[in-house]
């Protein structure tokens, strides 16, 4: 136990930024209050969880989410503080060599958002992939360093962009759709295995394409239908959302599974395009004719997941 605890000695911290809160424009004192105490609550966390890591690793560094802007190199442990977002950029920055511990600052407190749901959405920090809270940050990464806790491998989606790899991995979805939400994309894909056979062209008509992996099949994947999967398989989820009045021979290949030896095509057949990684804020830029391809042979993340995720 005590050379996995040798083994960590540089950490990085990551921080959610605290002026991601909504400004103070609410005209409630409740709603005014209630931001207020998220703020509090956030620094406090950060606060607690700097206080342990400073007696833990003879080398560690503080940066906020926003400030990142480099590979994530040269330590040997990442903890993120806030929730799913803040792990989500730093996954953008990581490869298959660094482990990240998840600390979600302010859970979300049930009996809070009902009391408070007629009035204003109390709901705080999702914090799925988070193993760790304020509670428990202590415990959770004294077991981390005592090698105790094992780092699960989340697969993550691979994107090439006419034969170019696009450097951000995907540990959520990626969709692909027209910058404007009320425009209808035109596209086909295909599924090419590694066999050498490919499934028929799909001509689609829609309001766009998601891909995600297993991590991400319990967000938007799943509220548009799709199936969750468990957190540990290979496996990418498609769906093609809205299609419009497809052919009856095309409908069974409107949602399906990508293996992880076979890959997606898809052509892009819009003016415009643009392949969201993970949510909105990194996005890449198509036009017609391009051609994208979509496999999960991008390197696994590791990350010491919640046990509630592992059953």
């Amino acid at each position: 136990m005590a050379t996995v605890a040798a083994k960590m000695r540089r950490a990085l911290l990551l921080l959610k930024p605290l002026d991601v809160y909504p400004p103070r424009t609410a005209t409630s004192s409740k709603v005014l209050r209630y931001l207020d105490d998220r703020c509090r609550v956030h620094k406090e966390t950060i606060n607690h969880c700097t206080s342990i890591i400073e007696k833990r690793f003879p080398q560690w560094q503080l940066v906020m989410r926003n400030d990142l802007s480099q590979s994530i190199r040269h330590f040997d442990l990442v903890i993120t503080v806030g929730g799913d977002g803040t792990l989500l950029k730093a996954s953008h920055f990581i490869d298959d060599s660094v482990p990240v511990l998840g600390v979600n600052s302010d859970p979300t407190n049930s009996l809070e958002v009902e009391e408070l749901s007629q009035e204003f959405d109390a709901t705080r920090s999702t914090g799925y992939l988070c193993a760790a809270t304020r509670a428990n940050f202590e415990q959770v990464l004294d077991e981390v360093l005592a090698g105790k806790k094992t780092p699960t491998e989340l697969s993550r989606v691979s994107l090439k962009i006419n034969g170019a790899k696009v450097p951000t991995f995907a540990l959520n979805d990626i969709l692909m759709a027209h910058p404007c939400p009320a425009s209808v994309s035109r596209f086909s894909f295909r599924i090419k295995k590694e066999c050498g056979e490919t499934s028929h062209l799909i001509n689609c008509r829609s309001s766009g394409l998601r891909v995600s992996t297993a991590t991400g099949s319990t967000a938007a994947m799943q509220s548009a239908g799709g199936i969750p999967m468990h957190i540990s398989m290979p496996d990418l989820q498609y769906m093609v959302r809205e299609p419009i009045m497809p052919r009856e021979l095309d409908i069974p290949l409107m949602h399906g599974f990508i293996k992880p030896e076979d890959r997606m095509v898809i052509s892009w057949y819009s003016q415009e395009g643009m392949v969201y990684i993970d949510g909105s804020h990194v996005y890449y830029k198509i036009k017609h004719g391009d051609e994208a391809e979509v496999a999960s042979d991008a390197p696994v993340l590791k990350v010491f997941l919640p046990s509630s995720l592992l059953a």
